[in-house]
């Protein structure tokens, strides 16, 4: 359950902190926690720090006036039946203690953090543990019941199906991708001979060619000798007999006589060794210019060979990369397209058995799925029942129509074979017509509490906010809502923010929001009211500015009766 709550520099709140950890005196039933305040007040800022703190999208524009940012923070007792949650917790590195700290702060500069037990966490976690945590009701959901495209969701939150659904979703999601594969394939098949002469004409190409990896950086090195062959021939020329004849010839004559002075005077050894040395490296300098230079040639038929070479290699890498490592890479891989194209219509086959396998699998889960969903709905019907004649519609009824679909593989949705639309009726004798066109407002609203009632029931949510869902409702049906509330307060703990005095006057809390003036800056506070200030408020939602004494013995009755109900 939600135990505390703190806000600060959101909107028009300055600063908040609200706990909801106080108990009925007689330690019966879980808490009912009401917010009253006139239009305008505030009540809605904190229905977005509730769903900012889930993880819903935020803005810099809510961050209050003259502050660097707003932060929401939520402390939530984890009870040990939920070991899901707490194992998720754990899981994520969030601790698995039964205190749970959630914490989002907004910046100017646009980001927002999150934290949980202290822990950075993402926006998806915590809108994942907040899912188990929370449920929220606003007072403008009760409009997705006019749309029947949403009705099929209806259904299925209320039922048992979350598995079978999901099994469905899977099987069709594979069916609609072998699908997509077999539906490639064949368009392959279409183009396969063109493709296929266009893939033999490429591998042929490169094949009677026939490159070599490196072959054309060998080419340019001889293009460049070829190209200056003239030059290269007489410079080398140059350099052999500069080094042979004078250099050699004088070094041979030097390295004999230092061997005779060696001889003489053993000094001279080291001298010796290292002339000789240098006269054997002269020598082997004149071998190798010797060598080559007979190795030059200035050949102007070779050289326009090995540029007619290198164009065709240069056409083949504009074609199909930008090096011949790259060709050859290329020619491989057309090489195995030619290889799959050839065994194409054997391809095409396996996945032809396999899309229809996937399809059968998915039409037998859809098909499952529907009769799961005829059964919710039958169930649904007389729960919902039970719910409306609490509600002051005892001789309401609604029913779950299923349109007629041919449960073919072309009518097959990802959501099943399924079309549903709720039908209502709240007279009798009446037949039921569409929902979204015979409801009033007040029927719409009593009819989405009852909802949120039996998902309520269903749900291992502790906690249950209602944001005026008693929109467009009096009289003897806000007594019914009342009563409604407080029941789902006997195993939830309920927060809602009412206009409705019979709502409030149940609270096992109440809560005022209201704003002020405060340093020529207005504030919106939020005070949790004792015995006779709960008198007060109450005269002021029955009378507004007009109360009187028999309004305030109007609200101390409201309010003994509620105390008394609970």
């Amino acid at each position: 359950m939600l135990c505390e709550l703190k806000v600060e520099n959101l909107a028009l709140i300055e600063t908040l902190h609200l706990r909801f950890d106080r108990h009925h005196d007689d330690g019966g039933g879980d808490a009912l926690v009401v917010l009253t305040g006139e239009t305008g007040a505030g009540k809605s800022i904190m229905m977005r720090a509730i769903d900012l703190l889930s993880g819903g999208r935020g803005s810099v524009d809510w961050i209050r006036s003259g502050a660097e940012s707003c932060s929401v923070e939520a402390l939530f007792a984890v009870d040990e039946h939920y070991q899901a949650l707490r194992s998720r917790l754990a899981e994520g590195g969030f601790g698995d203690d039964t205190d749970l700290l959630i914490k989002r702060i907004i910046g100017r500069n646009g980001r927002s953090r999150f934290y949980i037990n202290g822990s950075l966490a993402t926006a998806r976690i915590v809108a994942e543990i907040c899912f188990h945590l929370l449920s929220v009701a606003g007072q403008h959901d009760h409009q997705q019941l006019l749309q029947p495209a949403l009705h099929l969701d209806f259904l299925d939150l209320l039922s048992d199906n979350a598995q079978p659904l999901q099994a469905f979703k899977t099987r069709y999601d594979d069916w609609r991708t072998a699908r997509q594969q077999l539906e490639e394939l064949r368009n392959r098949e279409q183009q396969r001979e063109q493709r296929r002469d266009f893939l033999i004409f490429q591998i042929g190409e490169i094949d009677e060619i026939s490159p070599e990896i490196g072959e054309d950086e060998a080419l340019s090195h001889e293009r460049g000798r070829l190209k200056h062959g003239e030059a290269l021939i007489r410079l080398s020329r140059q350099c052999y007999d500069l080094l042979a004849a004078p250099i050699t010839e004088q070094l041979s004559i030097v390295r004999k006589n230092l061997e005779q002075m060696r001889e003489m005077d053993p000094d001279l050894d080291k001298l010796s060794e290292e002339l000789s040395s240098y006269s054997y490296l002269a020598e082997d300098f004149s071998a190798r210019l010797r060598s080559y230079h007979e190795g030059l040639e200035n050949d102007p038929v070779r050289l326009e060979q090995v540029n007619a070479r290198l164009d065709i290699l240069q056409g083949l890498k504009r074609k199909y990369g930008e090096n011949l490592e790259l060709v050859f890479d290329f020619r491989e891989k057309a090489q195995q397209e030619l290889d799959m194209l050839e065994n194409l219509d054997r391809e095409i086959e396996e996945q032809r058995l396999t899309t229809e396998r996937l399809e059968q699998d998915a039409m037998a889960a859809a098909d499952e799925l529907s009769k799961l969903r005829r059964k919710a709905a039958a169930d649904m019907e007389r729960a919902m029942a039970a719910e409306l004649d609490s509600l002051n519609l005892a001789r309401a009824a609604i029913e779950v129509r299923f349109a007629a679909v041919e449960h073919t593989p072309e009518a097959l949705r990802p959501a099943g074979f399924d079309r549903v639309e709720f039908f209502f009726t709240a007279n009798p004798g009446e037949p039921p017509r569409p929902l979204a066109k015979v409801a009033s407002g007040g029927e719409l609203s009593r009819l989405m509490l009852a909802f949120k009632c039996l998902l309520a029931r269903r749900d291992m949510v502790e906690t249950v906010i209602f944001d005026e869902v008693d929109t467009g409702i009096g009289g003897e049906a806000a007594e019914s809502v009342a009563r409604k509330i407080q029941e789902l307060a006997d195993h939830h703990q309920v927060i809602c923010i009412t206009h409705l005095p019979q709502i409030a006057a149940r609270g096992t809390e109440h809560f005022r929001v209201e704003k002020r003036l405060s340093r020529g800056r207005t504030l919106t506070s939020v005070s949790h009211l004792s015995e006779e200030e709960r008198v007060a408020e109450l005269a002021r939602m029955l009378a507004g500015d007009s109360v009187t004494r028999q309004t305030e013995a109007w609200a101390r009755e409201l309010l003994d009766k509620g105390k008394k109900a609970a």
